[in-house]
């Protein structure tokens, strides 16, 4: 297991974020869009950005059917969000149910201002209603979201995630390749100034989401 700290060096056009198709063992780079630096001799599985994210101006539907505006839904709240998809066989239900088991951990009200958002990049298949059923499973408070991919990719891209059409593998198989980051949002400023990869553990979740509920490093 990778456990490493990152500082993010500057958004440029110039660097790049990894991109996996869960399951599929592609790991094509995608679009450039942030630089990040190893901290030497870190154990921490976290990546505290220098420039925090944006949070994106993403407008999709919940597994209600209702309209779900993520920036002012979770406006002033600590709010964890991460793009995948329910047929995904590894990396993404891994991912949602290592921080459905770390937020269990906290207190009931610590649980109940935390915000985790799942916004599919498979949204032809996640329909309202699949996604519903995918995450009652896993944690049913967690706000999962749907919509035009379109719509999708570009809140992705601003917080450095790319994600391309939903493709058939050489098997015929429809696979999502999308980057696997976490992104925390900050209930201080909105920003998002934390990311985590697909490496993070339930026992780094357990340890950082009290500060980050806080708004604070972890």
């Amino acid at each position: 297991m990778r456990k490493k700290t990152f500082a993010a060096a500057a958004l440029l056009a110039a660097a790049s974020l990894s991109l996996s198709a869960c399951g599929s063992g592609n790991n094509d780079g995608g679009d450039p869009v942030a630089v990040v630096s190893e901290e030497p001799g870190a154990e921490k599985a976290a990546t505290v950005l220098d420039k925090p994210f944006e949070k994106p101006d993403l407008v999709l539907t919940d597994t209600q059917g209702k309209e779900y505006d993520f920036r002012a839904k979770t406006a002033g709240r600590p709010t964890l969000v991460y793009f995948g998809y329910t047929h995904c066989p590894d990396v993404c239900p891994l991912t949602m149910n290592n921080l459905a088991v770390a937020k269990k951990q906290l207190p009931q009200d610590q649980q109940d201002k935390l915000r985790i958002v799942f916004v599919t990049t498979d949204p032809e298949r996640d329909t309202s209603a699949a996604l519903g059923t995918w995450l009652k499973g896993i944690d049913s408070q967690v706000v999962g979201l749907t919509g035009d991919f379109a719509t999708i990719q570009a809140g992705a891209r601003t917080l450095g995630i790319t994600i391309d059409p939903p493709r058939k593998d050489d098997k015929g198989k429809t696979v999502s390749d999308h980057g696997t980051q976490v992104i925390a949002f900050s209930p201080k400023t909105d920003g998002g100034y934390v990311l985590y990869g697909e490496d993070a553990t339930v026992d780094d979740y357990t340890a950082d989401l009290p500060k980050l509920i806080k708004g604070e490093n972890p």
